[in-house]
């Protein structure tokens, strides 16, 4: 009998976890929020609403994500976004007890200042890991060379879910640093936008690579302040998520600086968008968490400022340019 592996949120990510563990031998359940979506999975087996033009393994099963108080797989993924995880953790915590659950979501919630993976902790009992590293979701359906991090402060449990989830195209390598991982994975958003905003802008490439470089000197700083190590920050799910999610124009979060340099304000960018672009929201965590513990983080404070306080993005650059010379510190 195949082992049970439960996916819960049914975008591309989570859609696309799904087919992996599907592709891989498991008997996968896909928990999804809309009900034309299952059916589209069930019956096409595509899921043309989050994951356009892919056909999924045909042995992957739907369900709706009110159903999962049913779930019996002891392997769950999480792939929820991070407004939406408090709530569902809580609604469902006595069916996620003592599983075995690797996050896949990458972003902070605005309320406790903590990342998916140190909500879930407070809510649920639970053996949890967390999956980052650079990966755009349509290229891993498309079976495109890709590798990622594990983490878990139980080794037994990254290199379980190493085992499940790796195969000819998907590489896993695992580590003990969570908070490094996770930390990685949501605030790199906050400097894809950052990118988008300078590309829109047509700024150019050695522009680009400052954002990026400096973008992973403030994402370095505030890591470390919150317990991360530093060899986190340059391995896949640091400079290698950063560095995919900054240049690649399937990057949502890029997307969205393109448009804000386009002069269009959040709330449109928002209203032409299927998808969450985590960056947005989690600036907002970053700004608090970057004066709570006395880091500075000027590209996150622009970002902010650009997205919730209407700055203009031409302006946000040239202030950028303009602050005191210094010295270069990465740490």
């Amino acid at each position: 009998m195949q082992e049970k592996i439960s996916v819960i949120g049914g975008g591309s990510w989570g859609t696309t976890i799904a087919n992996l563990l599907s592709i891989n031998g498991y008997s996968t359940i896909l928990y999804v929020l809309e009900k034309d979506v299952m059916d589209e999975i069930n019956n096409l087996h595509t899921n043309n609403t989050f994951l356009k033009d892919v056909i999924l393994d045909t042995n992957l099963v739907a369900n709706l994500i009110s159903n999962f108080s049913k779930n019996t797989a002891k392997n769950v993924v999480w792939a929820v976004p991070t407004i939406y995880s408090r709530q569902l953790a809580e609604k469902f915590s006595s069916c996620l007890e003592n599983c075995s659950v690797l996050v896949a979501s990458k972003g902070i919630e605005t309320v406790s200042l903590k990342p998916v993976l140190s909500l879930m902790q407070e809510i649920v009992t639970a053996n949890f890991s967390i999956l980052s590293g650079p990966t755009f979701a349509l290229e891993v359906a498309n079976e495109k060379p890709t590798a990622v991090s594990v983490a878990s402060k139980k080794e037994n449990e990254s290199k379980m879910w190493q085992g499940k989830l790796s195969n000819n195209y998907f590489r896993v390598y695992t580590t003990k640093d969570t908070i490094g991982v996770e930390l990685g994975g949501s605030m790199k958003n906050i400097i894809a936008i950052a990118t988008g905003i300078s590309d829109g802008l047509d700024f150019g490439y050695n522009a680009r690579a400052g954002i990026i470089t400096r973008g992973l000197a403030e994402i370095t700083k505030i890591g470390i302040k919150l317990g991360g190590i530093m060899e986190t920050f340059m391995g896949l799910s640091g400079v290698g998520d950063l560095v995919l999610t900054c240049t690649g124009d399937l990057s949502r979060n890029r997307q969205v600086g393109m448009k804000l340099a386009q002069g269009l304000n959040i709330s449109e960018i928002r209203e032409g968008m299927k998808m969450i672009a985590e960056g947005v929201y989690t600036v907002k965590a970053a700004k608090i968490l970057s004066e709570k513990f006395g880091v500075n983080m000027p590209i996150v404070e622009e970002v902010y400022n650009i997205i919730y306080e209407g700055k203009n993005a031409y302006a946000s650059v040239i202030d950028l340019m303009n602050r005191p010379l210094k010295g270069e510190r990465m740490f």
